[in-house]
């Protein structure tokens, strides 16, 4: 389901924000909302990965090896 409502919100931000009958009249998304969905997918992302971008290392000084 996840990747259902990811693929929904991409092509939504890619389609029309309006669309008109017989003059053919069509409003595209404002690059501000294109945008932060983008944002929004990018963090939905980079949540799911297991670490979220952080490493650990243990820093140990030579003489205690």
């Amino acid at each position: 389901m996840p990747d259902d409502l990811e693929d929904e919100i991409r092509d939504n931000a890619k389609g029309p924000a309006k669309a008109s009958g017989d003059a053919g009249s069509v409003e595209q998304h404002k690059l501000s909302e294109q945008i932060a969905a983008d944002k929004h997918l990018a963090g939905k992302k980079a949540v799911a990965k297991p670490h979220r971008g952080l490493r650990f290392n243990k820093i140990m000084p030579p003489s205690a090896g």
